[in-house]
């Protein structure tokens, strides 16, 4: 399970992600990211996240009937939310790469202290 902080600093943009790849709604996104490894995400932390997200610009919603009950909102990116995106990408990916050659140098390190 990962860590709810370490979640914090990039569900804005796996939520993008998510959407990106079609038009859904909240459960459906928690679900997704749940079936991802995420975890389980509360559609209590989904819904404001996606709110904020539409209130920036960069979701657009549209109600929709359900076969299953209620009408459901769907959300889209918009091109702000598709630019977004990708510099969520470009950033999570130096994150990740720096975080990388840092444990790669830390277990050389520890190995080295071992012998």
């Amino acid at each position: 399970m990962i860590p709810t902080q370490m979640l914090k600093g990039v569900l804005d943009g796996c939520i993008l992600a998510v959407i990106g790849r079609r038009e859904t709604y909240g459960y459906e996104i928690a679900e997704m990211l749940r079936g991802y490894g995420f975890g389980r995400i509360a559609e209590g932390t989904v819904y404001p996240l996606l709110l904020r997200l539409e209130r920036g610009g960069l979701i657009e919603a549209t109600y929709r009937d359900s076969a299953a009950g209620p009408r459901r909102k769907y959300y889209r990116l918009t091109a702000q939310g598709q630019e977004a995106l990708r510099a969520f990408w470009a950033h999570y990916r130096a994150l990740s790469s720096a975080a990388e050659a840092l444990w790669q140098d830390t277990e050389g390190k520890s190995d080295e202290q071992t012998h």
